[in-house]
């Protein structure tokens, strides 16, 4: 089964809402399950729920049909949503351009050529879609 992982703040903020309906969308055209996923930061923890998470994205845009709700911790944003996209296996991560633009700074940090979508599909085999906000 085609996963799909999209990672939001919280609560979520207008740009994610249009980021949580383009992965909405793209899972429902893949006919696959969609990971909503927000990463609570050790440094600056909310202690955010996966119930709090689900209820807050469902104020947002409603019900989603085969949706999980994953809080991870992490120190680093970027770096948790790879792990998760690593452990879950997914297949399409979805993120706005304010994440892409973070994940371009950590990767020029690491890599001459920071081409995100490359990366991710060259070590994790996936494709990942921006959604402009």
């Amino acid at each position: 089964m085609t996963l799909v992982v999209v990672p939001v703040r919280y609560p979520p903020s207008a740009h994610s809402e249009s980021t949580l309906r383009e992965a909405v969308r793209i899972a429902e055209e893949r006919d696959a399950e969609l990971t909503v996923l927000h990463v609570d930061l050790y440094q600056d923890s909310h202690n955010v729920t996966r119930s709090e998470l689900k209820r807050a994205v469902e104020r947002r845009i409603g019900s989603i049909d085969r949706a999980r709700y994953v809080v991870r911790k992490g120190f680093l944003v970027e770096e948790t949503i790879l792990e998760e996209v690593a452990a879950e296996g997914a297949d399409v991560v979805v993120i706005g351009t304010k994440q892409a633009g973070r994940w371009r700074r950590m990767f020029q940090k690491l890599l001459a050529d920071p081409d995100i979508d490359s990366f991710l599909r060259e070590k994790l085999d996936c494709t990942v879609i921006t959604v402009d906000g």
